[in-house]
């Protein structure tokens, strides 16, 4: 009997104990679970946390290179534009001393032009040591005509081209064709188209070698006076 009542005690101390460590290995089973799980929250929450930091971090850094970068373009552009504006007053000064420079090269050259329009426009005037007196006036003009096509000198005394001779003679000596006797008026040998005419005053004390040239469209225009009233002739 007492064997018996022994063996019951220990196969019941046994199942205790078996269910002992069953509660114990689950209970660690369970410990151990939990601890996994909230290592892993804290670590993929680190994980999640760190990410945007470091995603916010770069963004920064490219953000901050892009503003560095328009501030060192704009800087440049600035600097480009401070390079290429001038002082309006050193340009107004410039463009001052270019006008004045402009200004007197046109005043030197309108000089000159003008000394040589009056050289070129100065009555010639010359004695060949016989009396005769000598005259060319550049201001001389044609008196115009009527006729009209292809020239050819007419000496008809009749002819409009008469005429107009008789007019350009006397706009160069300055006498009247009431007041003038015409000696002599042909063709000119020396030149081609002109005429050459030797006239005097009705009571002679003027007398005139007088040459014209034929201009087309415009008429007889004097060319050379010769006043022969100072030689006796």
């Amino acid at each position: 009997m007492t064997n018996d009542i022994n063996s019951k005690s220990r196969s019941g101390y046994r199942a205790k104990r078996k269910k002992t460590n069953i509660v114990l290995n689950s209970l660690i089973v369970v410990v151990l679970l939990l601890i996994i799980f909230v290592a892993y929250n804290i670590f993929a929450t680190g994980n999640d946390n760190a990410s945007p930091k470091k995603e916010t971090t770069k963004t920064e850094q490219k953000e901050t290179v892009q503003k560095d970068t328009e501030q060192t373009e704009a800087e440049d552009v600035t600097s480009t534009e401070d390079d290429s504006v001038t002082d309006p007053a050193a340009e107004e000064d410039e463009l001052s001393e270019e006008t004045s420079t402009t200004d007197d090269s046109a005043a030197t050259e309108d000089a000159s032009a003008s000394e040589e329009a009056d050289e070129s426009q100065e009555v010639v005037t010359e004695d060949d040591g016989n009396g005769v007196r000598e005259t060319e006036d550049p201001s001389w003009q044609p008196v115009g005509t009527t006729q009209t096509g292809e020239h050819i000198a007419n000496y008809d005394k009749s002819s409009a081209d008469w005429q107009e001779m008789l007019n350009a003679i006397s706009y160069a000596t300055g006498l009247d064709q009431s007041n003038m006797t015409v000696y002599w008026l042909g063709r000119d040998k020396s030149t081609t188209n002109g005429s050459f005419s030797t006239v005097a005053s009705k009571d002679n004390k003027q007398k005139y070698n007088v040459y014209l040239q034929w201009v087309d469209g415009q008429g007889w225009k004097p060319t050379k006076v010769e006043d022969l009233s100072g030689n006796g002739q």
